[in-house]
């Protein structure tokens, strides 16, 4: 049995792929794949996603430049995840940061903080004004 056929993808055909920076282990996203843009991603070494809201592929860095270079793909033992160890260039979240999960909460959740500094501005990354 190859690798995709070991694979549990959902009712719409996605399954999550967590992404991490390989040289830290760092978490850097979590974002929908579905077969064609995991073949993608394992035939051009660079990530490819299944966008939910614009129902469309997307290759990270495709507007931003901030491209991830795969470097291993895994999957758990119950094979509804995968995780994608990447080399990143640039910030991995849209909104310019390092990683998407940039802010962590305290106490109760009452008091909320960014964790990280700003690597670039969304406007700067992909040309918004």
């Amino acid at each position: 049995m190859n690798f995709f056929e070991q694979l549990k993808f959902d009712a719409n055909g996605l399954i999550p792929a967590i992404i991490q920076e390989q040289s830290t282990g760092r978490v850097l996203m979590m974002a929908w794949m579905n077969r064609a843009s995991l073949e993608k991603t394992v035939e051009t070494r660079k990530t490819w996603f299944w966008s939910r809201s614009r129902q469309k592929y997307w290759m990270k860095g495709e507007s931003s430049g901030h491209v991830q270079v795969v470097k291993d793909i895994a999957f758990d033992c119950d094979g509804d995840t995968v995780l994608i160890q990447v080399e990143q260039t640039g910030a991995a979240c849209h909104e310019g940061y390092q990683s998407c999960f940039f802010r962590s909460i305290e106490g109760k959740g009452e008091v909320v903080r960014v964790t990280e500094p700003q690597l670039e501005t969304p406007e700067k990354m992909y040309g918004k004004k």
